[in-house]
């Protein structure tokens, strides 16, 4: 067990729930406030909306490569050092992101965004775990777990009424308040907890697995934009599947691996960590793809576009307290295997969406993809712990963690690389042409979904038939 190198007060125990829910409130919000005002953005900055796509992709991958390094880095240095440098990267990188002046360094201080964030929620939710006993760590982390889910409610509307009120740069000045708090709350109420026997880094790995992810995610923003010839673009591509075959291979000859792959000849976990990846690269480009329709397709305004996604917001969280009874129900596999399917048809049926659709049917549209995306998202994420081991559930959680913000990423992408496909770019400029190609990405996107059913026919029907009755698994999303 790790040793504690100071030992929380009751004023700090009562504290430390709000101080992790700060921090989970920033991540949750900043992933979706930014959505609503892109096409502000994009104009401000001089380039196309779906160029910032890689504004939104590059925040998500930073933090599917540094996730993993997140519980070294609190074992070795103490929760309260490490949870410090989180807030305060995160803040001056939203500090940072609201000073620049083009897409370039706008990436670069997300990417500085994403270090900090990768270590805020592990970091905090492993302080948790170590702080409260089992018996109180339920009440804790459902507590915590209620700003993760209300940022996204408030991050459309937010944005919208930022860039409608206000500068765009606001949006990111706005976490600077938030950090502040939170680096007062730490400073105050933080226990420390390290391991004196922690284990050495996996700098190799982490390498060979960060090169690769990072390459792979370059070649999907670039692809589609003729920047490179097919030549390149072929080239990189198999140096980053190099790269990411390189670490599987290592990783299964080195004695503390990065991630431990060998908890994919597990089922359940397999299942539902590869059943997310999938899923999400056909999902996670929605928060991205539904402001453009809205705003450059049917001429919204950015406070309009994010009044609209809300209900999907709303419809999730709803949906969450009915997922345990309907799981109990019917089981996980039929819950993935026919909800992944009507996520899938959901999602091509935004593609009829246009300027004579009436506003009560858009609302109607979000808000039940909302809440069978709800259902999806937390029925994977709890399926993950359904046969792990008790002393494999930190490494299991950074895994799903790692592959989960690694999808959002790669979703992201996709989800512009199938809308640059249907629109050349002389024609991206025409709101026609552009809700068209929206339009063709929903139809390929839900295919794809559809067709992702496939990774959960290997779960069986008693599969994870014990995790649907504990209460104690925070569910993420």
């Amino acid at each position: 067990m790790p040793a504690s190198s100071s030992k929380p007060s009751v004023t700090a125990k009562s504290f430390l729930p709000w101080l992790i829910a700060i921090a989970f409130f920033m991540q949750a919000l900043d992933t979706t406030i930014l959505n609503t005002a892109v096409p502000v953005v994009s104009k401000a900055l001089g380039v196309a909306p779906l160029e910032m796509r890689s504004v939104l992709a590059s925040y998500a991958l930073s933090l599917g490569v540094f996730i993993p390094v997140s519980g070294w880095m609190a074992d070795r240095f103490g929760t309260r050092r490490v949870f410090t440098w989180a807030i305060g990267m995160f803040t001056l990188g939203s500090v940072l992101c609201g000073l620049c002046s083009n897409i370039h360094l706008l990436v670069a201080c997300r990417i500085l965004q994403g270090c900090g964030g990768a270590m805020m929620v592990p970091v905090g939710r492993l302080t948790l775990v170590r702080t409260f006993a089992r018996s109180e760590l339920v009440r804790a982390m459902s507590f915590v777990a209620v700003p993760a889910l209300v940022g996204p409610m408030l991050g459309p509307i937010a944005g919208g009424l930022i860039v409608a009120y206000l500068n765009w740069r606001f949006i990111f000045f706005a976490n600077l308040p938030i950090g502040i708090a939170g680096l007062i709350l730490v400073y105050l109420h933080l226990p420390d907890y390290r391991d004196k026997n922690s284990k050495p880094l996996d700098l190799v790995g982490l390498i060979l697995f960060g090169s690769g992810v990072a390459l792979l995610s370059y070649v999907l923003e670039i692809f589609g934009d003729h920047t490179l010839g097919s030549a390149e673009i072929l080239g990189l591509t198999a140096l980053s599947l190099l790269l990411i075959a390189g670490y599987a291979l290592y990783a299964s000859r080195t004695a503390y691996p990065l991630l431990q792959l060998a908890l994919f000849r597990i089922r359940t976990f397999s299942s539902a960590v590869n059943g997310s990846f999938f899923t999400r690269l056909g999902i996670g480009g929605v928060p991205f793809l539904l402001p453009l329709l809205y705003q450059v397709g049917l001429g919204f305004t950015p406070v309009q576009s994010g009044l609209l996604i809300m209900p999907q917001a709303m419809a999730a969280l709803g949906t969450k307290f009915l997922l345990p009874r309907i799981l109990a129900m019917i089981g996980y596999r039929m819950v993935l295997i026919s909800n992944t399917v009507i996520l899938g048809l959901m999602l091509m049926l935004f593609a009829t969406v246009g300027p004579g659709t009436p506003v009560w049917i858009i609302v109607l549209q979000a808000a039940c993809f909302g809440a069978f995306q709800s259902l999806q998202l937390t029925s994977m994420n709890t399926l993950v712990y359904a046969d792990i081991p008790q002393d494999m559930t930190s490494n299991a959680s950074s895994i799903a963690s790692t592959f989960q913000q690694l999808s959002i990423s790669f979703g992201v992408a996709a989800a512009g690389l199938t809308t640059a496909f249907f629109v050349p770019a002389s024609l991206r400029s025409n709101p026609t042409q552009f809700m068209n190609g929206l339009h063709e990405a929903f139809l390929v996107l839900g295919a794809f979904t559809v067709i992702s059913t496939a990774v959960f026919w290997r779960l069986k029907p008693g599969d994870g038939g014990a995790t649907s009755q504990q209460k104690d698994i925070p569910v993420g999303d």
